[in-house]
């Protein structure tokens, strides 16, 4: 099957177990959404999918091939590119460098070229910035400048650790929309980390629930938002 497969991840933090035999398979082409409360162990998760954290048990694989404990730097050449939550810019240096990085390991120029047109055509405001320091930007541009960067590498497999961390909730629809659109325009599988859990699940796929690193239920987006127990626990409705 084609996709992200996870299977039967344990990840412990010394004596803290963080991840728990955690199973899930996010489809090629769509959006999973990966939702709990904090400490439920989602960016422990996205740390270990994209190399940032080494992992002794389980396995996961995108598009039949092993990806843990590879080099984050190999990942991103094979397609997989992981968006921190935050911290995924260099604020000392411009918008125009900020994005450029990620095309500097790219041999074809040209296509990072057009790639960059299109980020800037996505998120207007990053143009109308593009000579400022990233470190000037409000918290949704800089957002936006990291999932642009991010897009210039043309991945396949999007990793997005809570993009709606601390950003005002016009932003955080305008970034959530963007995101939902990205997996039809440019053919992306998302798995997107979030503890804004209604937000996520409105505009995902596939919902996976997770709690004390555990997976707790995992069905279409739109059965979990509609299932009275998820409701009630993890979306405070």
């Amino acid at each position: 099957m084609n996709g992200l497969i996870v299977n039967n991840l344990t990840i412990d933090h010394g004596a803290i177990r963080a991840i728990n035999n955690l199973s899930f398979i996010a489809p090629r082409g769509k959006l999973t959404a990966i939702i709990g409360s904090n400490g439920a162990g989602k960016t422990t998760l996205l740390r270990s999918l994209s190399g940032l954290k080494d992992v002794k048990n389980g396995s996961a694989s995108w598009n039949g091939k092993s990806i843990l404990n590879t080099r984050p730097e190999n990942l991103a050449r094979s397609g997989i590119m992981h968006v921190s939550d935050g911290k995924s810019v260099i604020t000392e240096l411009s918008v125009k460098d900020n994005l450029a990085l990620a095309g500097l390991w790219r041999k074809d120029k040209k296509d990072v070229a057009a790639a960059t047109v299109e980020v800037i055509e996505l998120f207007p405001i990053l143009g109308e910035r593009i000579k400022q320091n990233a470190g000037s930007l409000s918290g949704g541009e800089r957002q936006m400048l990291a999932i642009g960067r991010a897009l210039i590498a043309r991945p396949k497999l999007l990793l997005l650790d809570e993009p709606s961390l601390g950003l005002a909730p016009l932003v955080v629809e305008q970034i959530f929309q963007t995101i939902k659109s990205l997996t039809t325009k440019m053919d992306l599988t998302v798995v997107l980390v979030e503890q804004n859990a209604m937000g996520a699940l409105k505009i995902a796929d596939i919902g996976v629930v997770l709690n004390l690193g555990t997976v707790v239920a995992v069905d279409h987006a739109q059965t979990l938002l509609n299932d009275p127990a998820v409701r009630a626990a993890y979306l405070g409705i």
